[in-house]
């Protein structure tokens, strides 16, 4: 990204320092970025490094002197043998436990199978694991494990591992190593942990690794469609950033530089070689990698998911959510993201040809619903939704009376043409982002993971309203433009054109 310099934004008059050196190796990135982290102290990325983990556990965990490898029956032939081999040989009490799932995904039951993992009891976590009528237990239940942490989790795996050990770990009041073994998600590094519970998707609070440990010959050797799945969640950064923009310039979330510069300022370059990620060309991977762990840090930075995720993002949620398949299989996180990530460049496309100048605020702040009738509409959008009252509790946290509403419409009336152009240097065309996906082989039209343009469209109404995360759509509710918006994206000739639906 070029960076920022609208004055309306709150990054600060000296903002230019940050980029004085924008032209780093990753080693420099990398010490860089750690200096911001909150959580994790060591991020290891290389070819081979997967045998410093008995030392670093050694330096890191004073005192504690058992750990426990979790992996499943992928990631344990991949990696997990050879870490668990590798703790053994250096006199580290170590167990083992390998999932035996054949598909698992990062929800509640996991979480507390690992939480038993963790406290030794192995019985009882594959009773879990097994467990075809398992009920998930009540929040008080839920966040306190009812014994004394035995282990240190060593995660050998990808995104869902590492979250089900992130979570488990923090309920012990302890971090935990991760050797992540694909680079398919940001949320190795992230602060915070996304799981299903009680049919909602939610990010519970809890911190990054101590350790991060990337073994590049390991990870440029997963199946493609893992690292494709990658590539297009550290694309989403590119629309997410754009919508973080917007809130900075609405004063609902302001842009805190330390969280933006670790990830925007390189995020071009390591964006940039999508046909070598596809080939699983070791250096591009490693590129990759490296920034799905900037943007984690980035999230540490803020402690919150704003400079990794906004709209993007939401769509994988409502399809989390209502368990779609497609063949028979949950789609991966990345390739729902693909397709988030897409359409929100296509927004931002449409968006780009309105004059905001023209608002008329007045108006705006007359029509303004009120917070009840904004509660009904929630209540109505969601009403055959998994979690029913989800909208109606976020459009709660977030909203916000007339009066503001007019403030913040002439902010943006005020300063569109500066802020339309700052948006055009940060988000990427359709089109671009569309070939982008296409050469890292990740999904680049909604068939190819079993959606219908159509559902896209009907999922916008939620997406709005799912996060208290002020977004794009939010701006275009409050400008009275959000129908013309959404058309934009799916009207004859658009990029997600009705009429052309793909087989």
């Amino acid at each position: 990204m070029t960076g920022l310099n609208i004055l309306s934004l709150q990054i600060g008059k000296d903002a230019a320092n940050y980029f004085k050196n924008i032209y780093m190796d990753s080693k420099e990135r990398i010490a860089k970025a750690l200096t911001v982290a909150t959580d994790t102290k060591v991020f290891d990325l290389g070819c081979g490094v997967s045998s410093q983990a008995p030392n670093e556990f050694k330096k890191w965990f004073p005192g504690r002197k058992a750990a426990v490898v979790v992996a499943d029956i992928n990631t344990w032939k991949a990696l997990g043998e050879k870490v668990y081999g590798e703790f053994v040989a250096a006199g580290i009490p170590t167990k083992k436990y390998i999932i035996e799932k054949n598909e698992f995904h990062a929800d509640w039951r996991y979480v507390d199978m690992v939480d038993h993992i963790i406290a030794g009891d192995f019985a009882a976590a594959k009773a879990i694991e097994n467990d075809l009528e398992y009920v998930e237990p009540d929040a008080e239940k839920a966040f306190r494990p009812s014994s004394e942490a035995k282990y240190v989790a060593v995660s050998v795996g990808s995104g869902v591992i590492n979250d089900l050990c992130k979570l488990a770990s923090h309920h012990y009041g302890q971090s935990y190593i991760a050797l992540p073994t694909a680079a398919s998600v940001d949320g190795f590094s992230s602060f915070g942990a996304s799981i299903s519970y009680h049919n909602s998707k939610q990010t519970f609070s809890c911190p990054a690794p101590l350790v991060i440990i990337a073994d590049i010959d390991v990870i440029a050797s997963a199946p493609k469609v893992m690292t494709a799945a990658g590539y297009a969640d550290l694309a989403a950064k590119v629309p997410a950033g754009a919508e973080w923009m917007i809130a900075d310039l609405m004063g609902t979330e302001p842009i805190k530089p330390d969280a933006w510069h670790v990830l925007q300022d390189h995020l071009d370059d390591l964006l940039a070689d999508p046909e070598g990620v596809a080939k699983g060309d070791k250096q591009a991977v490693a590129d990759l990698f490296e920034g799905l762990t900037l943007s984690g840090i980035a999230m540490q930075a803020a402690k919150s998911s704003r400079p990794a995720s906004c709209c993007d993002h939401l769509f994988s949620h409502i399809l989390d959510m209502t368990h779609h398949r497609f063949h028979g299989r949950l789609q991966s996180h990345g390739f729902q993201v693909a397709i988030g990530t897409l359409t929100m460049c296509a927004v931002f496309d449409g968006l780009f040809k309105m004059d905001l100048t023209k608002i008329d605020v007045d108006a705006c702040v007359k029509a303004w619903p009120t917070l009840e009738q904004e509660q009904e509409r929630a209540l109505e959008i969601f009403k055959d939704f998994p979690a029913p009252k989800l909208g109606y509790t976020e459009i709660t946290k977030k909203y916000d009376d007339a009066k503001t509403v007019g403030v913040q419409l002439t902010k943006v009336k005020e300063g569109w043409p500066e802020l339309k152009k700052e948006l055009q240097g940060q988000v990427y065309s359709f089109a671009k982002m569309q070939d982008l996906m296409k050469k890292a082989g990740a999904p680049y039209d909604p068939s190819m993971i079993g959606v219908t343009r159509q559902m896209l469209k009907n999922m916008f109404p939620k997406v709005q309203l799912m996060r208290f995360r002020f977004n794009v759509l939010d701006l275009a509710k409050r400008g009275m433009f959000y129908d013309q918006l959404v058309e934009s994206v799916f009207a004859p000739g658009a990029a997600w054109d009705l009429t052309k639906e793909l087989n």
